[in-house]
Parts: structure tokens; C-alpha cells; sequence
């Protein structure tokens, strides 16, 4: 008997492509986003899910509302799977944030997230996420398959959290692509139980990744997630 979790993140809005930051800012999905959404839903819905749960958030709880339609579940939300809150940098794309607060650009970038006012460090979100799905994750039956909707970056922090990995290695995991998703799956392994990532940004050939927490010159441009 094996649980499955499968991380899906919402499809794209116009401020992804504009590279703005969404973080915890109610941005709708745009027309490309609700395909994306009605294409990857009907994949997923293959996979027969007994719970779907979303942010609260209408990008993702609008494709996450796709999903509920086509299997017949509906869709629970949970605050705790928001985007991470980036406070005053929210509605900026990476250059006008740079112009208007350089000095705590500077130190988010040398790792210190406390300088831009009204924002979330990555690892208090992604312990918030964690506890989310420590949560429903417990209530899970056996051979049963939770969908979680989310956002890019929390849903990579939140499994690493999830996970133990030590914070240094967070970075290791590349961003996801808008309606891609990831899937963690409980597994005996070498005498012990316990979760396993099995899939990361499937759904989609290679493409550009457009996620909050992405910087520009890493081949991906820097948008939100």
C-alpha cells in the first residue's frame, strides 16, 4: 500500500510574464493559464484523487477548481499553502525592485531575507507549508492520492521542509513550471518508511521557469510564482 501527495502548481498569469512578483497578491490565471489548467487537469485527473486542496489564492484555487469539476471532489483550501509573502516587493519585476530598494535587494541576494519591509523568509514558508501537509498528510488513506494546488516557490521549500533536507541544500531543487507538478510518495526503502520525491516539474517539455524566487541570469527570467 502506498499514499501519493502530488504538488501542483496554477497555471500562468499576466504578471508571470510580465516577470512581477506575485507572492501572496491575488493575481486571476490568464487565458494561457486556464488552458494550461484544463490540459494538465485532465492528466491528473487519471490518477483518480480522493482529496484536492488549494491555496486560497484564485490562481491557484481556480485551477485547482478545474481538477474538482472533471473528478467530481471538492476542492478544500488552506491558507498555509499561499505563496511566499514578498512585502514590498510584491508587484515589482526584478529591475524596479533593484531601483527602488537596492540596499535590501543586495541583502536578500547575500542570503539575508530581513531587509525588505512586509516580506517572509523562505525558511519560515517553507515550515508553513511543511505543517500543511504534515496535516493532511496524516489523515491520508492508504492508496489514497492528495492533490495539493499551490504556488512555485513555497511548494519547493515546503517539500524540502517536509523532507528534513538541510536548508544549504534547498537551492538544489530547480523551480516548476506554471501547471507542472511534483509527487511525493510513501515507500518502504532500505527498511524504513517514509516520503520520496518520484517526480519533479513533470507535465512539461523544458521551458523557461517564471517563479518568484528564480533569479535573472540563471537562464530562467524572474517572475512570480
Amino acid at each position: 500500500m502506498s499514499r501519493r501527495i502530488v504538488l501542483w502548481r496554477h497555471g500562468r498569469t499576466e504578471w508571470n510574464v510580465a516577470g512581477r512578483v506575485q507572492g501572496q497578491t491575488d493575481v486571476p490565471l490568464d487565458d494561457v493559464g486556464r488552458q494550461q489548467a484544463r490540459e494538465s487537469a485532465a492528466r491528473l485527473a487519471t490518477l483518480g484523487p480522493s482529496r484536492i486542496l488549494s491555496s486560497d489564492l484564485m490562481r491557484a484555487a481556480d485551477t485547482a477548481a478545474v481538477l474538482g469539476e472533471l473528478c467530481g471532489v471538492s476542492v478544500e483550501t488552506d491558507e498555509r499553502l499561499r505563496e511566499l509573502e514578498f512585502g514590498a516587493r510584491e508587484g515589482l519585476t526584478w529591475d524596479e525592485a533593484w531601483e527602488q530598494m537596492p540596499e535590501g535587494m543586495q541583502a536578500w541576494i547575500d542570503g539575508d531575507e530581513s531587509k525588505i519591509p512586509g516580506s517572509e523568509t523562505h525558511h519560515q514558508a517553507g515550515e508553513r507549508f511543511a505543517g500543511a501537509l504534515r496535516d493532511h498528510a496524516e489523515v491520508l488513506g492508504d492508496d489514497e492520492t492528495l492533490v495539493i494546488v499551490a504556488h512555485g516557490g513555497v511548494a519547493r521549500v515546503g517539500v524540502c521542509s517536509f523532507l528534513g533536507f538541510p536548508v544549504d541544500t534547498w537551492n538544489s531543487l530547480g523551480g516548476l513550471n506554471n501547471c507542472a507538478w511534483s509527487v511525493l510518495q510513501e515507500e518502504e526503502f532500505r527498511g524504513r518508511r517514509g516520503w520520496r520525491i518520484v517526480e519533479w516539474n513533470a507535465g512539461t517539455l523544458p521551458e523557461p521557469i517564471m517563479s518568484d524566487d528564480e533569479r535573472p541570469g540563471l537562464g530562467q527570467p524572474s517572475a512570480s510564482g
